[in-house]
């Protein structure tokens, strides 16, 4: 079973998600929306909100055959499967993009037994991060800018073999 992406239309993921989950059994296709906690601020008051990561995009893990295409494409919802273009890609036998595992690794370790990126706690000292605990833990590589004020962390994540830049939530802690 290998790894697609789904593209619909921003907000409709759910909807997309619910579709498939009616169609197919988890066995067959397991489909996830990867989502982050961010606090939010509006009017002075911070609130926690649940952003998707990759807002249009159902990714789903399948064995891709002719059946299975059809009724992805029976859907009562606009989307499409994202494809490597109009050709019949000869290394990768088929007409659509999987995702490959060195892309969707980072995101599955990110979000853990749910879909959701949880806030990792952080140390900064001497503008060098430290991850104490959180999905980000042992992964600060790929932080690339840390704003204390939002309390939110720039990762850079490759996906659909373009590097994404996504803000996840952190807890910044005081020295250890």
């Amino acid at each position: 079973m290998k790894w697609y992406a789904l593209f619909v239309e921003s907000g409709k993921e759910e909807i997309v998600q619910k579709f498939l989950r009616l169609q197919f059994d988890e066995q067959a296709l397991y489909s996830i929306i990867p989502k982050k906690k961010v606090t939010e601020r509006k009017a002075g008051i911070k609130y926690e909100a649940l952003k998707k990561m990759f807002p249009g995009y159902v990714l789903f893990k399948t064995k891709m055959t002719e059946r299975t295409f059809h009724k992805i494409k029976e859907l009562p919802i606009s989307c499409r499967i994202v494809n490597n273009g109009a050709y019949y890609s000869k290394e990768r036998k088929t007409y659509f993009t999987t995702i490959t595992d060195e892309e969707i690794l980072p995101i599955i370790r990110l979000i853990g037994e749910g879909d959701t990126v949880d806030y990792s706690k952080v140390y900064i000292e001497n503008s060098k991060v430290t991850v104490a605990s959180g999905p980000l833990k042992g992964m600060e590589g790929i932080i690339k800018k840390i704003d204390k004020r939002k309390r939110r962390a720039k990762i850079c994540l490759s996906f659909m073999g373009l590097d994404k830049m996504v803000n996840v939530g952190i807890e910044v802690l005081s020295k250890p």
